[in-house]
Protein backbone atom coordinates (compact mmCIF):
# COMPACT_ATOMS: atom_id res chain seq x y z
CA UNK A 1 0.00 0.00 0.00
CA UNK A 2 2.68 2.12 0.76
CA UNK A 3 4.45 2.14 -2.60
CA UNK A 4 0.74 2.90 -4.16
CA UNK A 5 0.15 6.08 -2.13
CA UNK A 6 3.85 7.06 -3.15
CA UNK A 7 3.33 7.07 -6.71
CA UNK A 8 -0.13 9.64 -5.91
CA UNK A 9 0.33 11.39 -3.07
CA UNK A 10 3.06 14.46 -2.11
CA UNK A 11 6.17 12.22 -0.08
CA UNK A 12 5.08 14.10 3.41
CA UNK A 13 1.78 12.57 2.89
CA UNK A 14 2.28 9.09 2.99
CA UNK A 15 2.48 7.84 5.95
CA UNK A 16 -0.18 9.95 7.69
CA UNK A 17 -2.27 8.83 4.80
CA UNK A 18 -1.57 5.21 5.21
CA UNK A 19 -2.25 5.68 8.93
CA UNK A 20 -5.52 6.97 8.19
CA UNK A 21 -6.42 3.88 5.85
CA UNK A 22 -5.46 1.52 8.31
CA UNK A 23 -7.14 3.20 11.42
CA UNK A 24 -10.21 3.32 9.45
CA UNK A 25 -9.87 0.10 7.53
CA UNK A 26 -10.53 1.72 4.31
CA UNK A 27 -9.88 -0.64 1.02
CA UNK A 28 -8.30 2.00 -1.27
CA UNK A 29 -8.61 1.52 -5.21
CA UNK A 30 -7.54 4.06 -7.93
CA UNK A 31 -9.26 3.72 -10.77
CA UNK A 32 -9.02 5.63 -14.12
CA UNK A 33 -10.10 9.20 -14.91
CA UNK A 34 -14.03 9.84 -14.52
CA UNK A 35 -15.09 13.12 -15.93
CA UNK A 36 -18.09 13.73 -12.95
CA UNK A 37 -16.20 13.11 -10.02
CA UNK A 38 -12.63 12.71 -8.23
CA UNK A 39 -13.46 10.08 -6.23
CA UNK A 40 -16.11 8.31 -4.32
CA UNK A 41 -16.96 6.48 -1.11
CA UNK A 42 -18.67 3.64 -0.57
CA UNK A 43 -20.05 0.61 2.40
CA UNK A 44 -20.05 -2.51 0.53
CA UNK A 45 -22.63 -4.99 1.79
CA UNK A 46 -20.12 -6.69 3.76
CA UNK A 47 -19.62 -4.09 5.98
CA UNK A 48 -16.42 -2.97 4.29
CA UNK A 49 -15.24 0.99 3.48
CA UNK A 50 -14.64 1.31 -0.41
CA UNK A 51 -12.84 4.26 -1.39
CA UNK A 52 -12.17 5.18 -5.03
CA UNK A 53 -9.99 7.61 -6.39
CA UNK A 54 -9.30 8.68 -9.97
CA UNK A 55 -5.57 8.23 -11.36
CA UNK A 56 -4.99 10.85 -13.88
CA UNK A 57 -5.05 13.82 -10.88
CA UNK A 58 -1.91 15.59 -9.73
CA UNK A 59 -0.72 14.62 -6.23
CA UNK A 60 -2.37 17.24 -4.16
CA UNK A 61 -5.63 16.91 -5.99
CA UNK A 62 -5.62 13.25 -5.08
CA UNK A 63 -4.70 13.79 -1.49
CA UNK A 64 -7.95 16.45 -1.16
CA UNK A 65 -10.16 13.62 -2.70
CA UNK A 66 -8.67 10.72 -0.37
CA UNK A 67 -9.17 12.99 2.44
CA UNK A 68 -12.80 13.90 1.39
CA UNK A 69 -13.45 10.75 0.97
CA UNK A 70 -12.25 9.37 3.90
CA UNK A 71 -13.87 12.45 5.80
CA UNK A 72 -17.61 10.69 4.74
CA UNK A 73 -16.87 7.11 6.03
CA UNK A 74 -15.56 8.78 9.30
CA UNK A 75 -18.69 11.48 10.00
CA UNK A 76 -21.14 8.41 8.89
CA UNK A 77 -19.98 6.36 11.62
CA UNK A 78 -19.49 9.50 14.08
CA UNK A 79 -22.72 10.90 13.38
CA UNK A 80 -24.87 7.78 11.36
CA UNK A 81 -25.83 7.25 8.34
CA UNK A 82 -29.07 9.72 8.57
CA UNK A 83 -26.32 12.79 7.76
CA UNK A 84 -26.40 14.64 4.68
CA UNK A 85 -23.45 13.47 3.07
CA UNK A 86 -22.03 16.89 2.06
CA UNK A 87 -23.77 18.88 5.69
CA UNK A 88 -22.60 20.60 8.75
CA UNK A 89 -21.19 17.34 9.86
CA UNK A 90 -19.07 16.14 7.45
CA UNK A 91 -17.44 19.60 6.72
CA UNK A 92 -16.37 19.98 10.55
CA UNK A 93 -14.81 16.32 9.78
CA UNK A 94 -12.94 17.21 6.61
CA UNK A 95 -11.88 20.09 8.36
CA UNK A 96 -10.26 18.48 11.29
CA UNK A 97 -9.03 15.14 9.06
CA UNK A 98 -7.39 18.77 6.29
CA UNK A 99 -5.71 20.48 8.75
CA UNK A 100 -2.52 17.96 9.57
CA UNK A 101 -1.92 18.51 6.00
CA UNK A 102 -2.16 22.47 5.30
CA UNK A 103 1.55 22.92 5.68
CA UNK A 104 4.62 23.53 3.34
CA UNK A 105 6.04 20.43 3.81
CA UNK A 106 3.18 19.25 2.09
CA UNK A 107 1.84 21.54 -0.36
CA UNK A 108 3.42 24.18 -2.19
CA UNK A 109 3.56 27.83 -0.71
CA UNK A 110 0.83 29.32 -3.39
CA UNK A 111 -1.63 26.74 -2.52
CA UNK A 112 -1.49 27.52 0.75
CA UNK A 113 -3.63 30.69 1.26
CA UNK A 114 -6.36 28.85 -1.55
CA UNK A 115 -6.60 26.17 0.63
CA UNK A 116 -6.77 27.94 3.92
CA UNK A 117 -9.65 29.85 2.96
CA UNK A 118 -11.12 26.95 1.10
CA UNK A 119 -11.38 24.68 4.04
CA UNK A 120 -13.00 27.92 6.42
CA UNK A 121 -16.46 26.09 4.84
CA UNK A 122 -15.10 23.19 2.19
CA UNK A 123 -17.83 22.66 -0.77
CA UNK A 124 -18.75 19.28 -2.00
CA UNK A 125 -16.27 19.26 -4.49
CA UNK A 126 -12.96 21.71 -4.68
CA UNK A 127 -14.03 21.90 -8.14
CA UNK A 128 -16.35 24.43 -7.28
CA UNK A 129 -13.81 26.38 -6.04
CA UNK A 130 -12.84 28.24 -8.87
CA UNK A 131 -9.59 30.28 -7.37
CA UNK A 132 -8.61 26.42 -5.82
CA UNK A 133 -9.67 24.50 -8.70
CA UNK A 134 -7.32 26.63 -11.34
CA UNK A 135 -4.36 27.04 -8.63
CA UNK A 136 -5.01 23.06 -8.46
CA UNK A 137 -4.93 22.36 -12.16
CA UNK A 138 -1.60 24.39 -12.65
CA UNK A 139 0.09 21.00 -11.61
CA UNK A 140 -1.68 18.64 -14.00
CA UNK A 141 0.01 16.64 -17.04
CA UNK A 142 0.10 19.18 -19.95
CA UNK A 143 -2.86 18.69 -21.89
CA UNK A 144 -4.91 20.93 -25.26
CA UNK A 145 -7.78 22.30 -22.69
CA UNK A 146 -8.44 25.38 -21.90
CA UNK A 147 -10.72 27.32 -19.55
CA UNK A 148 -13.59 29.04 -19.58
CA UNK A 149 -12.98 31.91 -18.42
CA UNK A 150 -9.80 32.55 -20.71
CA UNK A 151 -11.88 32.34 -24.33
CA UNK A 152 -12.90 35.20 -25.73
CA UNK A 153 -17.00 35.85 -25.98
CA UNK A 154 -18.77 34.40 -28.95
CA UNK A 155 -15.62 31.87 -29.10
CA UNK A 156 -17.30 28.18 -29.80
CA UNK A 157 -15.82 25.13 -27.85
CA UNK A 158 -16.51 21.62 -27.00
CA UNK A 159 -17.05 19.66 -23.43
CA UNK A 160 -15.73 16.05 -22.26
CA UNK A 161 -19.35 14.37 -23.99
CA UNK A 162 -18.86 15.84 -27.55
CA UNK A 163 -21.70 18.61 -27.36
CA UNK A 164 -20.90 22.17 -28.85
CA UNK A 165 -20.86 25.42 -27.04
CA UNK A 166 -20.60 28.87 -27.45
CA UNK A 167 -19.24 31.30 -24.55
CA UNK A 168 -21.83 34.40 -24.00
CA UNK A 169 -21.53 36.54 -21.06
CA UNK A 170 -20.76 36.08 -17.91
CA UNK A 171 -23.45 36.63 -15.10
CA UNK A 172 -22.10 36.90 -11.32
CA UNK A 173 -19.24 34.20 -11.60
CA UNK A 174 -20.29 31.88 -14.30
CA UNK A 175 -20.95 32.10 -18.13
CA UNK A 176 -23.89 31.89 -20.04
CA UNK A 177 -23.27 29.46 -22.86
CA UNK A 178 -25.44 28.55 -25.69
CA UNK A 179 -25.39 24.89 -26.80
CA UNK A 180 -24.97 25.00 -30.63
CA UNK A 181 -27.42 21.75 -31.03
CA UNK A 182 -30.50 22.75 -29.09
CA UNK A 183 -29.88 26.36 -28.07
CA UNK A 184 -30.34 26.01 -24.64
CA UNK A 185 -28.41 28.39 -22.43
CA UNK A 186 -26.25 26.57 -19.70
CA UNK A 187 -23.81 28.02 -16.89
CA UNK A 188 -20.02 26.97 -16.72
CA UNK A 189 -18.12 27.71 -13.83
CA UNK A 190 -15.07 29.93 -14.93
CA UNK A 191 -12.83 27.10 -14.26
CA UNK A 192 -14.44 24.36 -16.61
CA UNK A 193 -11.54 22.87 -18.37
CA UNK A 194 -12.66 22.85 -22.63
CA UNK A 195 -11.87 22.09 -26.36
CA UNK A 196 -11.80 25.52 -28.36
CA UNK A 197 -12.87 24.80 -31.32
CA UNK A 198 -12.96 28.52 -33.13
CA UNK A 199 -11.85 31.31 -31.15
CA UNK A 200 -14.17 35.08 -31.69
Amino acid sequence: MNNTLQRYLPPAAVVPCFDLIRKYEVHLKVVDQRVTRHGDYRRLPGGQHLITVNAGVNKYRFLITLIHEIAHLVAFEKYGRQIKPHGSEWKRTFQLLMVPFIRPEVFPAKLLPLLARHFRNPKASSGTDADLSIALMAYDEPNDKSFIFELPVGSVFSIYNGKIFKKGNRRVKRYECVEMATGKVYLFQPNAEVELLKAE
